[in-house]
């Protein structure tokens, strides 16, 4: 990647736009590829320019896809199943259909039918535990219920699954009688289970610790909790096997503005807005394990602009803090600056676990006549920061891409968008190696616009 780095560096060099798709429903891109009209159409951007893989028959309404993530096959063990070592598509059907597609032809690997009584919507994943999960709508209650006095228990349910192979973890019920009233939302993440109530507090519950009792289910063979009936299989899908009784043991628990917890670091670490009025526009960093504030852990957000500054982990294992502010910056101690408004910050000591993921900010200005950064992309193989910034000159909007050296903020080369960027609409970068893939929505439709590395042009 040293080489590549030194070829897009090159002053002969430049990113040229070859490519422009517009589409009605949204667009979506993951490593390497472009996803059209509900991920039906597959482009490959491995080429010159981006060619269509594969284009999936029309689906009706009831059969159309919800939601995909994007699954690669580990390299480092050789899996019992040729299909199991695959790169795929997992798609989530309306009528609860979970789907396992090939990510070069679209074909179907896998089948798995999840619940003909709940309505599963969203999936996500647990990376570092090799799991994701499907999530439910929430069973929301009715005035007419509450007139009625009819209750309901059940927030939502999570089916959760392992992968390399596909392998069903079981159903979780998340119920007011063990998890008490005002859930708001549910997550997986490092085998911790995120819960987010109305009162602003978020809890960390031990997902090792809710599945230890529960039984075992396989798909494609039967299972007592089905009468004998197949799991995975019409009309009856995947029984709930994981409901427990006694609320477990609180790992953590914090109450934070907006619901808004980041965790990271080794040791843990964790990110947050405190509750309370004197704290608003501060960004707080403690040890996850006796909550104390770190050297330097109380950063102060800038409150001038419509939308407050962003703070995250640094990506890179670096021990680093990312704290994107409107705010004029200064080079001092630790800090490296990249232009005047976009600072990473050396907070304390840390290193993050786990495989790598890219992460993305994205900021609103009120002033468009001023240079303003948007989005942050880091290009974790190259070791490079992509800073989106964007002025108003001349009454039209303007972005700009600011490649950084992520070890020393030097800016090393700017990329000039050459579509209008109107700072109303939402926005999506993706800085991949020799790609650069730029989304934008507009009102009802999705324009794709691509980039990529090539001889610049006399």
């Amino acid at each position: 990647m040293e080489v590549l780095r030194g070829i897009l560096l090159q002053d002969n060099r430049d990113f040229i736009n070859v490519w422009n798709k517009s589409s009605k429903s949204t667009i979506m891109y993951e490593n390497g590829k472009i996803y059209l009209e509900n991920y039906q159409n597959c482009y490959s951007c491995v080429h010159a320019e981006p060619q269509l893989l594969y284009k999936l028959p029309k689906r009706s309404k009831l059969e159309k896809f919800e939601d995909a993530l994007l699954c690669q096959s580990p390299l480092d063990r050789t899996l019992a199943s040729p299909s199991a070592q695959k790169p795929s598509l997992l798609v989530l059907t309306a009528n609860n259909w979970l789907y396992r597609l090939s990510v070069e032809t679209g074909e179907e690997l896998q089948r798995v039918y999840l619940s003909s009584k709940h309505k599963f919507r969203y999936l996500s994943w647990d990376v570092s535990q090799e799991m994701f999960y499907v999530k439910s709508v929430q069973n929301k209650e009715t005035a007419f219920a509450r007139q009625a006095g009819i209750t309901h228990n059940t927030v939502m349910h999570l089916a959760i699954f392992h992968v390399f192979p596909l392998q069903i973890v079981g159903i979780l019920d998340i119920n007011k009688k063990v998890f008490g009233n005002g859930v708001t939302d549910v997550v997986l993440s490092h085998g911790v289970l995120v819960v987010s109530y109305s009162n602003k507090s978020v809890k960390l519950y031990s997902f090792e610790h809710i599945v230890q009792m529960v039984e075992k289910l396989t798909l494609g063979k039967p299972s007592s909790l089905l009468g004998g009936e197949t799991v995975g299989d019409v009309p009856f899908g995947i029984p709930v096997n994981i409901q427990i009784t006694e609320w477990p043991p609180v790992l953590f628990e914090v109450s934070c503005a907006n619901n808004s917890v980041q965790i990271g670091g080794y040791p843990w670490h964790y990110i947050y807005t405190p509750m309370h009025k004197n704290h608003k526009g501060t960004h707080h960093i403690c040890s996850l394990k006796d909550s104390t504030v770190a050297s330097n852990g109380i950063q102060n957000m800038n409150c001038c602009s419509l939308e407050s500054d962003g703070i995250f982990f640094h990506p890179d294992d670096s021990g680093r803090i990312v704290h994107s502010t409107f705010a004029s910056q200064k080079e001092d101690g630790g800090d490296m600056c990249f232009g005047r408004e976009f600072s990473a910050h050396v907070l304390f000591t840390v290193t993050s676990s786990g495989r790598t993921v890219k992460k993305r900010f994205q900021q609103l200005d009120d002033d468009p006549d001023q240079d303003t950064f948007r989005i942050v992309e880091y290009e974790d193989e190259l070791d490079l920061l992509a800073v989106v910034v964007t002025n108003g000159e001349d009454g039209e909007g303007r972005a700009q891409i600011q490649l950084h050296d992520n070890q020393s903020g030097q800016l090393l080369r700017t990329v000039h968008l050459l579509e209008p960027w109107d700072e109303t609409y939402r926005h999506e970068l993706f800085f991949d190696k020799d790609t650069i893939v730029h989304i934008e929505q507009k009102n009802n439709s999705f324009c794709c616009h691509v980039y990529k590395l090539m001889v610049a042009r006399k």
